[in-house]
């Protein structure tokens, strides 16, 4: 199988996942960019994969659909463009030869879920919408820290080789926050370097690979001593907090939130 990240928008990626001739679509927000590459590659879509509800992500769902025929998946708890297939956690889908497992995430939005190839060749295949990203994840917007935290165990107990196909370059800025809570990790100083370097010659720094970032993405190592000891200090948490993995989490993430 072949991914493809298409551009959209100011830094979302719609993906294309290609066998042979056939795709699949994953958020496609926009429909253009989607439709183009399909002509230009010769290639039918035949299935759309939605991880949440959110504009950027179900923008082009409908044109896709009405011009393609197209079959539309989304999340069963969450406004998906009608026609579509509701799906949840434990649903198996067939698509292109591949299973696709349906994850349930939720936390950026109440009912995100996100979509596992675990059969996908060279390696697992991982969709994650707005849950994940390289070097961080996903605002908190309708879910709690709690849902936000399970979620990410959920994805970072997945195959260390899985690739990871987030649905924004927000890779550097990410990057950048995880600096300033673990600055000795010399894991996250090398990959910073090679990501500044992907996108100086234009090019994506995602898919990313899960065991890169169970080494380097702080909300996924937020109970690591390291991790809590810089956001104690940083949210002024109480010692009962600090031992608390949600209320670690949760200062995390604000402080994610407030940085510049």
């Amino acid at each position: 199988m072949k991914l493809i990240a298409l551009p959209a928008f100011s830094d979302n990626y719609l993906w294309l996942w290609q066998q042979d001739q056939m795709a699949v679509a994953v958020d496609p927000g926009d429909a253009a960019p989607v439709l183009q590459a399909l002509a230009d590659q010769g290639l039918t879509l035949a299935a759309i994969l939605v991880t949440h509800h959110h504009a950027d992500h179900v923008g082009g769902v409908r044109e896709l659909h009405l011009a393609t025929g197209a079959q539309v998946f989304g999340p069963a708890l969450e406004e998906v463009p009608a026609p579509f297939t509701p799906v949840m956690h434990g649903d198996r889908l067939d698509l292109l030869g591949q299973t696709v497992q349906v994850l349930d995430v939720p936390g950026h939005t109440a009912g995100h879920v996100a979509y596992f190839l675990p059969n996908a060749q060279p390696n697992p295949v991982l969709f994650c919408g707005d849950t994940l990203f390289s070097g961080g994840c996903g605002r908190i917007f309708e879910g709690t820290p709690a849902q936000m935290l399970a979620s990410l165990d959920r994805l970072a107990a997945l195959p260390s080789n899985t690739q990871v196909c987030c649905a924004h370059e927000y890779t550097l800025s990410n990057l950048r926050f995880a600096l300033a809570v673990e600055p000795s990790n010399t894991v996250l100083q090398t990959y910073m370097a090679q990501c500044q370097q992907l996108r100086a010659q234009g090019t994506p720094t995602l898919p990313a690979q899960l065991g890169n970032e169970l080494q380097i993405n702080p909300f996924l190592r937020a109970r690591l001593t390291a991790v809590r000891q810089a956001v104690a200090q940083h949210a002024g948490l109480s010692a009962l907090e600090q031992t608390d993995d949600v209320a670690v989490f949760a200062a995390l993430r604000e402080w994610k939130n407030d940085f510049r």
